[in-house]
């Protein structure tokens, strides 16, 4: 399990752009203009004239999480737990990314649990959390470690959980083409990667159904 981890957490190293070197909106359409030509479309006719436009304005909306820091997000953390030190979990996050292999859209769910040790989160930064990371190119498994040890390296919890599961679309629209496969991926880090108790826990309310 520990070269698992360890092999994840080289997954999380990416080297970023910086602004300075990026093209400019003015390319980033001409791009669009380039790759409908090459499908065979007439970037002349009226349903087009302003699909550049549009598409780069999309990506920069489904592609923020590049000009977000979850340092930023996870910097404040709270004492006032009441004594409270039992499993806090966050599931069924809904979040869309999109595959680095094929720029197609991967869709699904989070579920993120951690046990407190002196600290507690906000809980809308375990969901904030997801999203930053999510609105970037990915792979499931790379996406599941940066969430669990964004939060494991900001809160230092006594552990953390994360589950995905996620449709990937380059399963779906093309290659296979095989609709509703789910994929799972998991990554625990202090007690839940110890203790075999604390996984079963975990996994146990992820089950449980809500009435």
């Amino acid at each position: 399990m520990d070269a698992i981890i360890k092999d994840l957490k080289k997954l999380e190293i990416r080297k970023e752009l910086p602004v300075s070197e990026r093209p400019s909106r003015q390319e980033a359409e001409a791009a669009v203009v380039t790759l409908l030509k090459w499908i065979g479309e007439d970037v002349d006719r009226e349903g087009l004239r302003d699909t550049p436009a549009r598409v780069a304005k999309a990506y920069g909306e489904l592609f923020n999480g590049y000009t977000q820091d979850t340092t930023t997000v996870l910097g404040r953390t709270f004492e006032e737990a009441g004594g409270y030190d039992d499993m806090v979990l966050v599931k069924d996050i809904p979040f869309h990314s999109h595959c680095e292999h094929h720029m197609v859209p991967i869709i699904g769910k989070a579920h993120v649990a951690y046990l407190p040790d002196d600290r507690i989160l906000g809980l809308s930064k375990i969901a904030r959390v997801v999203e930053i990371f999510a609105r970037r190119l990915q792979i499931q498994e790379n996406l599941t470690a940066q969430i669990a040890h964004a939060i494991d390296d900001a809160l230092k919890p006594r552990g953390v959980a994360v589950l995905i599961e996620a449709e990937h679309m380059c399963m779906a629209m093309r290659g296979i083409q095989k609709q509703g496969t789910s994929t799972i991926t998991t990554c625990y880090t202090g007690d839940f990667q110890n203790d075999p108790t604390e996984q079963t826990s975990f996994l146990t309310l992820l089950r449980m159904e809500n009435d």
